[in-house]
């Protein structure tokens, strides 16, 4: 019994089962529904029109598509640790990274190639360079200004999109080149995007792991103060977080312009800050900023994928989805949060007094 409550007691107990449970259900649906058992499990090898063979399955599709939430979900985790505050920006980020890429690529004004009127690695540098300026913008106003994050990033996230747009010269901008569209679909048998979020997580968890990073960020998030007099650069920390939140919204916003191989300004990223701030929520952490747990964050990105997929699945429509998923993701955050935590250990606590009597 005791190392039931050991594993109970778990940072990551509440995220893992979560995810577990919303597999469950799919679990559930396919007995139900006749479907081979464990249906939502396999994984199979399915050859594209082109001749490549590729891994094809619900548990990659979750992967596959849910990359960009996890990606934000890195620097989603540092902001809210450092700033107790949320960057509601990283979608509309998202878009103007992904516009200026494709806009540098095809030549401004032009809306549809299949040659580049730059290198790759340019398009590619400018759009991430243009998210993390942003980044940099809004830790600005955070750190040096005092200015409420949420208040501070509503500007880039009524003003990135339209910024984009400008770019783009209000069209959709097609960018048909394969080493472009490579970034968005598969290496081998494997979808980009799920390799791309693996270094985006492997390089954070090796930065947090070897250096001071995540003692910097937890410090200034518990106690601004109290960091600064202990010798910690409050402001600069929150900037950099703010940074590495801006460098990881463009990485998403190549890689979905990529998957679409397109610069849509109007619908990359759209709500998807969301879903990053529901992320950071469902792995665990508080959103009052201090201790946090990226491992968390990460399984709380795939966590809202799975639910997604899962009300596809179920037949659930796109205009319908929304609303399930909601209510799911409502009942999740209750159960994690700590008054709820602290009623059940009250009720066992009260139960082992009886035997006890």
């Amino acid at each position: 019994m005791s190392k039931i409550k050991k594993i109970t007691k778990m940072q990551l107990f509440l995220p893992i089962f979560s995810m577990l449970l919303v597999m469950l259900v799919n679990v559930i649906y396919d007995l139900a529904s006749g479907n081979a058992p464990f249906g939502f499990f396999s994984i199979s090898t399915q050859v594209t029109s082109s001749g490549n063979t590729i891994l094809y399955g619900r548990l990659i599709d979750i992967l596959n598509r849910g990359s960009e939430v996890a990606i934000l979900a890195i620097g989603m985790t540092l902001v809210v640790s450092a700033s107790a505050g949320t960057d509601i920006s990283v979608g509309s980020v998202m878009s103007l990274s992904g516009g200026m890429c494709c806009m540098l690529l095809a030549g401004y004004g032009v809306t549809n190639v299949s040659e580049y009127a730059c290198p790759l690695w340019v398009g590619i540098g400018a759009g991430i360079l243009v998210a993390v300026v942003c980044g940099l913008f809004n830790g600005f106003l955070v750190a040096y200004l005092n200015i409420q994050p949420m208040v501070a990033t509503l500007i880039l996230w009524s003003a990135g999109r339209a910024i984009g747009l400008l770019l783009c010269n209000s069209a959709i901008v097609y960018v048909r080149v394969p080493s472009f569209q490579v970034f968005g679909s598969y290496v081998g048998f494997l979808p980009t995007p799920i390799l791309i979020a693996a270094v985006c997580v492997t390089i954070m968890a090796l930065l947090l792991k070897f250096t001071a990073l995540g003692t910097f960020v937890q410090s200034v998030g518990i106690n601004k103060k109290a960091a600064r007099i202990s010798g910690f650069n409050s402001s600069k920390i929150i900037l950099m977080c703010y940074a590495i939140c801006g460098l990881c919204a463009g990485i998403a916003g190549i890689t979905a312009t990529s998957r679409i191989y397109s610069a849509d300004t109007n619908n990359i990223g759209l709500n998807m800050e969301l879903d990053a701030i529901l992320a950071v929520a469902l792995g665990g952490n508080s959103l009052g900023g201090g201790k946090f747990n990226l491992a968390g964050s990460i399984i709380g990105a795939y966590t809202i994928q799975a639910i997604t997929t899962t009300l596809y699945a179920l037949g659930v429509s796109s205009a319908q989805a929304p609303v399930f998923k909601a209510i799911v993701v409502i009942l999740i955050v209750v159960i994690q949060a700590e008054p709820v935590r602290a009623y059940f250990k009250k009720m066992s606590a009260k139960k082992a007094a009886a035997k006890e009597v």
